[in-house]
């Protein structure tokens, strides 16, 4: 029998975050979201990991400060942020610019590793930074985040952390993790796609 897993006690998976017809995705739910999967920087299981953790956690505040300074204009990320652009102010857009791109750094590392289990871990999280968030990061914080990548863990200690489990994974435990994996990295490549198309939009920019 499956054992719990990481995935079992989060407060609020992706997959269960309420999409709109019109793509409008409902903020309390994204921000739950967001909040919980910054857990897996624990489960990762090195300090190194505590920078990239913060930096997720600083923007949620951000959206989280203006939601609850406007909450009838900010039932959906989008009209948080565009109503907030009408004030002529974009902290809180600035922290969904920089959530969202957090956010496409991590399910890009997971979907590797979904993609290609045998590669190591350190090099999926390596190559996706590389091709996401390393783009906008600056001399001095690049060597912050390369130093995390490397920290990663191997992939059966990964499986371990996971299953929140000292000993071996048994083949049923790891099959869950691998579904559950799939379904949330599924879930958050849809939700970032729309944020970053909604995000090319003029009334999304300052």
């Amino acid at each position: 029998m499956a054992s719990q897993t990481w995935f079992d006690g989060l407060k609020r998976s992706f997959a269960d975050v309420p999409v709109g017809a019109d793509n409008s995705i409902s903020t309390t739910e994204f921000l739950e979201a967001s909040e919980s999967l910054t857990t897996l920087f624990d489960v990762l299981g090195s300090a190194a990991f505590t920078p990239v953790k913060n930096d997720l956690l600083g923007n949620v505040k951000k959206l989280k400060d203006r939601q609850l300074a406007a909450p009838a204009e900010s039932e959906t990320v989008q009209s948080l942020s565009v109503n907030e652009l009408k004030t002529k102010k974009h902290t809180a857009s600035e922290g969904l610019l920089w959530l969202v791109r957090g956010l496409d750094f991590t399910t890009q590392s997971l979907r590797r590793h979904v993609d290609n289990t045998s590669e190591k871990l350190a090099d999926s999280f390596r190559g996706a930074y590389k091709e996401t968030l390393s783009k906008h990061h600056g001399w001095a914080i690049k060597p912050v985040f390369n130093l995390a990548m490397g920290a990663a863990p191997d992939n059966k200690t990964f499986y371990k952390s996971l299953a929140s489990s000292t000993a071996d994974v048994s083949a049923e435990t790891e099959a869950k993790i691998k579904e559950q994996l799939t379904r949330e990295v599924k879930a958050l490549e849809n939700i970032v796609s729309i944020l970053q198309k909604f995000q090319e939009q003029p009334d999304a920019k300052w």
